[in-house]
């Protein structure tokens, strides 16, 4: 056991004398004499640090005034209060104060310092348990950026960052480039991740060079589909009601948008927070600034001690970092005036000081301070508003970058094009000139690593690596100045290319890890676009890259910027690459992010036709099957319904081609719904129960798989109502009343869609009511218009159901143009009905009438469809009603015969009802007979609203 240094002379306190200790243990500390321990092993404090902890531990419980302390720890000395604020920082950070909720020293504004855990005297016969640690409890997301293992100098700034952060809810750390702000705010994110409940976003706007893209950028990160070009209504709307807490790191270089954006947050979400990292204010409603000053070092022309100095944060940070560089000296009294004089000349910015400390083992701290005083003559600047003495981080980088090797010198020049972290084969693709120069690459990356130049942390089996923003832009500057800048940036946007390109043939294994490690790509395809765009020397590289770009966009929801770079690239195509692969892969994305960003237009159909057609021509079957797919979704939204088998006929074809059991079933979903809308409700039966079976392996698909689509129970539930089965019909909508939305934002929708279409079928408008609440919250949160106007619908039905005819109509007269704007014909002619319905009970039924024409005319123009035996039954009801008997019972004959001919049992059974009354009505002999008959074929469902009504019909003719 090693003993701590005795005091500085004589210490007395208040009374006169020593503090009158005995043993004492506390958490898994154990004190005795000028001894610590922890967990019986011995502990490093200095001798100022240990003389604080006794005279607190004395008086546990008690408040001690700060001048008590430092007359006691500083005897005879005249020294400031953050020479105590610096040691009592230091012992908290030893003692681990505020870590896994242990709490031992606490800070009484304008009084002092008190020692509150509880104190246990004498000696201890067996070692406490230790308190638990983070780590055995839970596990801070992946997402979250890797945290220092030691963060030196700023163990009082987390909890009252923290105290700030939770009461006034919006705080800028504000401080120069270097000074740690990243480090604070990644230390803090991991502190606060239990407090919030793990709803923490880390988003480190670094890497973004266009600022249009700081709202869908935050988008993305909170998951939501960027369906526009300014997504801040929707990310506003997603986080209002919610709690969590949102970091927006070095927001300097888009500090406009980055404002606008969390000031609209601060006002309409009251339960996020919010800390921004920035040079600047942000200068909004709301803001609050958290200076983070330079870190404490040791005062110049006064002698100290090697443990005075290592008092002193900036200092401690220099050693430690040295130490980690591989120094192995020790700091003696000798060394510390000349450790403070270093410190003094780095002015406490931590970058700074690392750059410095990672050299000492090859210069030695008095050559070091030589050097600094060679290079501070020639080319240190001072800050504008500064002493010429404090040195800003540009200086600062400039020394650092002289006192490496011109290997490491080019190497991190290079490597700076990079917009976000990348692999050691990354490194080499860019930095090297030709294989030969690889392993070179390699070297100078361990050491720029080890020189804390380039940082690394673990990803699965491997690392990737970082430049730090500041390292990133002065880095930069050198290469552009070299010459190297083009050269260098159309090898990265060659190597961003190749590497997509390689993701986009990946199939099997763990999709989802290929997919996060492709998003990790985005900040580098977003910059190698831009350059290749922007630049000359980039011309060839732009259609291949913008077309292996485009598969990431899609799979990332990014359809806005899916459609700008797909647009661009097309128009810049040339003779080789039409009707090429990368035409291919461009017309596919811009039909796709045409029909969820702006319309289901004519423009969206020829890119995907166009596409399929080079599909074929290539034989590229597995873009072929997806093609079909959106060309199938295309159709069913337009009420194009005749296209909807053929399409989906020919990709089943393609998947048993293929051979792929996930393409095969997702076949047989894409026949079963299309023979659905189509019609043919038999068939579609047939062909969802085999991709029910096969469901496992639909789900099993990520946004890169050929046959990605949603899982069939939901058609299904759809298809086994129209067929009698009510129930079973439930069984398969039922558990999504109260599920959690799944990540795929579109495909929820449309489950949404398709079950509150069965809900409303068998009379269960209070469903109706839940699933159309979520569907309209979740399509207002992610900005997807056309699913706003089908809620709309669903509502306006509800209340025409519930008797509030005229509010329905209203709402439905506002939903259905919107509807028919975005060619969006899915759920109109449902909704048309119910129009129609809504004007009929209102006295209206000439014009109640006419809806129902036109609706049928549209419906066949697009080849009729599954809801024609309605349509037509409710034509014949209205036909009946203004007296032309004999059109409704033509109208009613052929939609009876046309709901047989679909299998739509349902169908079958409403047409009886109106048939019976409307038989009733011309004095028939035994109206009820087909009814009774039709009726006799469900095996269930009879507590539905269709079913109880035909049997209190029947009972009318019992009675």
């Amino acid at each position: 056991m090693t003993e701590l240094p005795a005091a500085h002379g004589s210490r007395s306190n208040a009374t006169g004398g020593n503090p009158d200790l005995e043993a004492v243990s506390f958490g898994p500390f154990f004190l005795r004499s000028r001894l610590l321990e922890k967990d019986g092993a011995p502990v490093k404090l200095g001798s100022r640090a240990i003389d604080i902890l006794r005279l607190l531990v004395s008086r546990a419980g008690e408040v001690v005034p700060k001048g008590e302390i430092l007359s006691y720890a500083w005897s005879g000395l005249a020294v400031e209060e953050i020479s105590l604020r610096v040691h009592v920082a230091e012992l908290r950070k030893v003692l681990g104060d505020g870590k896994d909720g242990a709490r031992y020293i606490t800070n009484i504004p304008s009084r002092g310092y008190c020692f509150v855990a509880p104190v246990q005297r004498g000696e201890r016969n067996a070692a406490p348990a230790a308190l638990p640690r983070a780590s055995e409890t839970t596990t801070p997301p992946p997402s979250l950026p890797h945290r220092l293992d030691r963060m030196i100098g700023r163990d009082e700034v987390l909890p009252e960052l923290s105290a700030r952060l939770l009461s006034d809810r919006f705080v800028t750390l504000r401080g120069p480039g270097g000074i740690g702000k990243t480090t604070v705010a990644t230390a803090l994110a991991h502190d606060m991740w239990q407090t919030f409940e793990g709803n923490v976003h880390f988003l480190e706007f670094g890497p973004l060079k266009d600022a249009a893209l700081v709202a869908s950028t935050v988008a993305a990160a909170l998951g939501l589909v960027v369906h526009h070009e300014d997504p801040s209504s929707s990310i506003v709307n997603f986080l209002r009601g919610r709690r969590l807490l949102l970091i927006l790191d070095s927001c300097e270089h888009v500090i406009d948008e980055v404002a606008r954006l969390a000031e609209n947050i601060y006002r309409e979400a009251p339960g996020i927070a919010i800390l921004a990292t920035s040079r600047e204010s942000l200068l909004v409603e709301g803001e609050q600034i958290f200076e983070l000053v330079p870190l404490p070092g040791p005062p110049q022309g006064t002698r100290l001690s090697a443990d005075e100095v290592l008092d002193y944060p900036a200092a401690r940070l220099f050693v430690d970092r040295a130490a980690a560089a591989g120094h192995r000296g020790d700091i003696t009294d000798e060394d510390a005036e000349v450790l403070a004089e270093i410190c003094g000349k780095l002015d406490g910015i931590a970058l700074a000081i690392e750059l410095a400390a990672v050299r000492v083992g090859v210069y030695g701290l008095r050559e070091m301070a030589a050097l600094l005083d060679s290079r501070l003559k020639l080319e240190w600047r001072g800050r504008r508003t500064a002493p010429p003495r404090q040195q800003t981080l540009g200086a600062t980088l400039d020394w650092s970058f002289g006192l490496i090797g011109e290997s490491e010198r080019i190497v991190l020049q290079r490597l700076a094009v990079f917009a976000g972290p990348f692999t050691l084969k990354g490194a080499m693709a860019v930095a090297a000139e030709d294989e030969a120069a690889a392993d070179r690459v390699v070297d100078a990356l361990e050491q720029l690593v080890a020189k804390s130049l380039v940082s690394a942390q673990p990803d699965g089996a491997s690392r990737r690596y970082r430049l730090l923003d500041a390292t990133r832009a002065y880095a930069m500057q050198k290469l552009a100045d070299g010459g190297e800048a083009g050269t260098v940036a159309h090898r990265h946007a060659s190597y961003v290319q190749r590497t997509l390109e390689t993701g986009m043939a990946e199939q099997g294994g763990d999709q989802a890890s290929r997919l996060q490690g492709r998003a990790g790509l985005l900040a580098d395809a977003r910059a190698a676009l831009e350059w290749s765009y922007a630049n000359d020397a980039g011309v060839a590289l732009r259609v291949p890259l913008a077309g292996s770009a485009a598969r990431l966009f899609v799979e990332l929801n990014l359809l806005n910027e899916a459609r700008i770079w797909s647009g661009r690239a097309l128009a810049a195509l040339d003779d080789a690459n039409q009707g090429g692969r990368w035409e291919l892969e461009l017309q596919s994305t811009l039909g796709h992010a045409f029909m969820f960003t702006e319309r289901n237009s004519e423009q969206a159909e020829a890119a995907l036709r166009r596409g399929l057609d080079i599909a074929d021509t290539l034989s590229d079957h597995a873009n072929a099957f997806r093609l079909l797919s959106r060309l199938n979704m295309f159709y069913r939204r337009t009420g194009d319904y005749r296209h909807l088998v053929p399409t989906a006929l020919k990709a089943e074809r393609i998947a048993r081609l293929i051979g792929d059991t996930a393409g095969i079933a997702g076949s047989k979903a894409l026949l079963g719904v299309s023979y659905h809308l189509a019609g043919d409700q038999a068939e579609a039966q047939a062909h969802l129960d085999e991709g029910v079976r096969d469901d496992a392996a639909l789900r099993g698909t990520q946004p890169g798989h050929f046959a990605y689509s949603r899982t069939p129970q939901i058609p299904l539930a759809r298809v086994l109502w129209l067929r009698g089965f009510p129930d079973r019909a439930l069984d398969c909508v039922s558990p999504l009343v109260g599920a959690a939305a799944p990540r795929d934002v579109v495909m929820h929708c449309i489950a949404l869609c398709w079950s509150s279409s069965v809900f409303g079928w068998v009379g269960d408008w209070a469903a109706v009511e839940t699933m159309t609440g979520r569907l309209a919250t979740h399509a207002n949160v992610h900005g997807l218009a056309p699913y706003e106007a089908v809620a709309t619908g669903f509502h306006a039905q509800t209340m025409i159901a519930r008797g509030e005819t005229a509010g329905g109509i209203d709402l439905l007269r506002s939903a259905l143009p919107r509807l028919h704007a975005d060619r969006y014909e899915l759920y109109a002619s449902a909704f048309a009905a119910d129009l129609s319905q809504g004007l009929a009970t209102l006295g209206r039924p000439t014009e109640a009438l006419q809806v129902l024409h036109e609706t049928i005319a549209r419906v066949e123009q697009g080849g009729g469809g599954f809801d024609m035996p309605e349509l037509l039954r409710r034509r014949g009801d209205l036909e009946a009603r203004m007296g032309d008997l004999a059109a409704a019972e033509a109208s009613l004959a052929v939609s009876r015969a046309l709901a047989e001919q679909q299998g739509a049992l349902s169908w079958r059974l409403r047409t009886e009802m109106s048939l019976a009354a409307l038989r009733r009505q011309r004095g028939a002999k035994d109206p009820l007979d087909d009814l009774a008959a039709i009726y006799g074929r469900f095996t269930e469902g009879f507590e539905t609203a269709d079913l109880k009504a035909a049997r209190l019909m029947l009972g009318e003719r019992s009675a």
